[in-house]
């Protein structure tokens, strides 16, 4: 457990053996990666037609086994490339036509394939829509359900939200995550699938993360990719300015507005 603490990893990871990935296949997860960040709502089909104008000749299944390692969905329209939950509850999209006009009304979550050298790591993230204030991050090797659990546990220890908005993932939908939010009281809202603006601001955030950290850091290590983001939040929370708030920080907003 020590090795994880080391290296900022989830304690959910410490048993886990990575089976490793061809040069190929990583090579091609770094270009997927890429597209989809640019272009989330490319499909299989229009990735295969990708890969090929680089110079890889790459089958619908090859492509579709790498978007699901690597937690990839396409937005809109909406294949199964991955694997939702099949709950027992379902929970309605809250959120439409709603005004967030105060922290702590909604927060949301989303988990994004994190590139490295030679692997990749797994980043999920707590933000609150009004601010967009990253109230809590977490990395991981799998995409197991305790590592999302930890960084919501972590969230919760400073304030609550009144909902909380998810897409419809296995982590999301399961029984520990959702029992987790009901025993804070907490509404629970699921995106519609395949709708690609119900969760648009942790999208943002991944855009944002990719363009102006992960692309041009390379990080080589896990212990890379920790530094690097513990850097980056830093900066996106306490400095980064952004339009939509009238050029302030999320910290100046999150902080500054009463409940």
């Amino acid at each position: 457990m020590r090795q994880c603490e080391l290296l900022g990893l989830a304690r959910s990871s410490y048993y886990y053996e990575p089976v490793p990935e061809s040069e190929e296949d990583l090579l091609l997860m770094r270009l997927l990666d890429e597209q989809y960040t640019h272009t989330p709502f490319y499909g299989k089909r229009k990735m295969v037609v990708f890969l090929a104008e680089q110079g890889y000749e790459v089958d619908r299944k090859r492509v579709r086994r790498l978007m699901q390692l690597m937690g990839l969905e396409t937005l809109y329209p909406k294949p199964r490339l991955s694997q939702p939950g099949e709950p027992s509850v379902r929970y309605p999209y809250l959120l439409r036509g709603m005004s967030i006009d105060r922290k702590n009304k909604v927060w949301s979550c989303d988990i994004t394939y994190i590139r490295l050298a030679r692997g990749f790591v797994y980043l999920m993230a707590v933000i609150d829509w009004y601010s967009r204030f990253v109230l809590s991050w977490e990395l991981s090797t799998t995409l197991d359900t305790s590592f999302c659990l930890e960084a919501v546990d972590r969230a919760l220890q400073g304030a609550k939200p009144e909902i909380f908005n998810t897409d419809q993932g296995v982590q999301f939908t399961s029984k520990d995550f959702t029992n987790r939010l009901q025993e804070e009281q907490i509404r629970i809202s699921w995106d519609g699938r395949g709708r690609a603006l119900d969760n648009i601001f942790v999208e943002r955030l991944w855009r944002s993360v990719k363009y102006e950290e992960v692309y041009l850091k390379d990080y080589q290590t896990v212990a890379d990719a920790k530094f690097g983001l513990t850097s980056y939040f830093q900066f996106y929370n306490y400095e980064r300015y952004h339009q939509s708030l009238e050029y302030k920080t999320p910290f100046a907003v999150y902080h500054s507005h009463q409940l």
